[in-house]
């Protein structure tokens, strides 16, 4: 074998294995690792990158990195909101290019890499920032180019980046008995505590998708990440990951209140604070705020407020309730390392029926919500009056069996906060 394979093998069984150092002060991406690398392991592949404007490293973009090493993709595919990150949400998107690369959009007439775009291509590597929750597409981006790749019989690096929820809070019903949509598309609960390098490991191994068998995968582990890590204990800057995620408060409470974009509640959507905020037309925002208080959910408070949703384009033309004067709470938090999101949201949900009149409470849900809390159960329980713990208890069971599920496919250690 010739030395400069030889080197080359080495290096990526290095970058792919290293175990991750206890203790780090700093979380190390995948990425970040291979930059530090020189991109050697990708040194003359014909390489295909799924990514989008969360792939950075100190602030450089990945494909800026590349190009300062020699490296460059062959094609770029991206998730929905572009490249960039700025288009809106459910906007379908065009082909485009950056630095002379072709970009292919996976959110527009199709929503996986076709046989005709990986002709040539030797690897597919995926690096984007996730926020742990299993409506947000870009795990479903991810799923379906697997099955790509493993129709093409290439290889699928992800480079791994950290739950920004941590991987210790796994709540949500599994989505089980509904049909899979590209926003519900794995039998997961909505907060599933697993980085996308550990969720792609547990998509083939579970069989979450058909066609899988003999992909070939491989994660390129991060450094330094610990389970017991919420976002601000990783050093690393938050980017916007979407444009209504502009926060890590915003992407903390997601999970619980991206519920209400199944309904006709306001989410916070035209305001400053999206999903911070929830509203409805003529509610006593006094009310609310003393019905959700009274709940005692660890690490949060509720004031009670009254905003108007605006037009902000970029992020949300055309907002639930446009210049209406809404009554409402404004979700403060105190600990993020106490706040449990979806059992939050569903705390939310419970409050906002039993302040509502009966004629709004006919409308509250839209179709679609079931889809996005993985089961009936959720609004059937908060119809039916029942208390929110008892409605977030409904899920122990199946939690309980996921994380029994997930277990072999976990890579990062449960470590101990300071």
């Amino acid at each position: 074998m010739q030395r400069g394979t030889m080197l080359f093998l080495f290096l990526l069984l290095f970058i792919l294995v290293l175990p991750a150092p206890s203790g780090a002060a700093v979380v190390k991406t995948g990425a970040e690792l291979l930059a530090e690398g020189g991109f050697a392991a990708l040194k003359g592949k014909h390489f295909a990158l799924i990514t989008n404007h969360s792939a950075q490293v100190e602030g450089v973009h990945l494909i800026e990195l590349m190009a300062r090493q020699g490296v460059q993709p062959a094609l770029v595919f991206t998730p929905e909101h572009g490249l960039t990150g700025s288009a809106e949400d459910g906007v379908k998107l065009s082909d485009s290019s950056v630095r002379g690369i072709p970009v292919k959009s996976l959110y527009g007439a199709v929503k996986q890499p076709q046989p005709a775009d990986l002709k040539g291509i030797d690897l597919v590597v995926f690096d984007i920032q996730d926020v742990g929750v299993r409506f947000y597409t870009y795990i479903s981006t991810m799923g379906l180019a697997m099955q790509a790749a493993a129709r093409a019989g290439i290889p699928f690096w992800v480079l791994d980046r950290p739950n920004p929820l941590g991987g210790d809070d796994v709540a949500g019903f599994v989505r089980r008995e509904l049909p899979a949509s590209f926003t519900s598309l794995y039998p997961i609960p909505i907060a599933h505590g697993m980085t996308v390098g550990e969720l792609a490991l547990m998509i083939k191994g579970e069989v979450m998708l058909p066609g899988l068998e003999h992909l070939e995968l491989s994660v390129v582990r991060m450094q330094g990440w610990q389970r017991w890590m919420r976002w601000p204990d990783t050093g690393l800057a938050w980017v916007a990951t979407s444009p209504n995620l502009a926060s890590f408060a915003s992407a903390l409470l997601y999970p619980g209140i991206g519920l209400l974009e199944g309904t006709s509640a306001s989410e916070g959507r035209g305001s400053e604070a999206p999903f911070q905020m929830v509203g409805w037309p003529g509610i006593d925002p006094q009310l609310l705020a003393q019905r959700l208080n009274a709940e005692q959910l660890a690490g949060l408070h509720f004031e009670p407020v009254r905003f108007t949703p605006v037009s902000l384009p970029g992020k949300s033309s055309a907002p639930k309730y446009k210049n209406r004067e809404l009554g409402g709470v404004r979700i403060e938090i105190s600990d993020p390392h106490r706040v449990t999101p979806v059992q939050a949201g569903v705390a939310v949900l419970c409050a906002l029926y039993g302040t509502l009149p009966e004629p709004a409470r006919r409308v509250l849900f839209r179709p679609g919500f079931d889809d996005m809390a993985g089961s009936a159960e959720l609004r059937q329980g908060v119809v039916a009056g029942t208390p929110a713990a008892a409605v977030s208890a409904r899920w122990g069971a199946s939690v309980q069996r996921f994380r029994k599920e997930r277990q072999g496919y976990l890579l990062y250690e449960e470590g101990q906060a300071p």
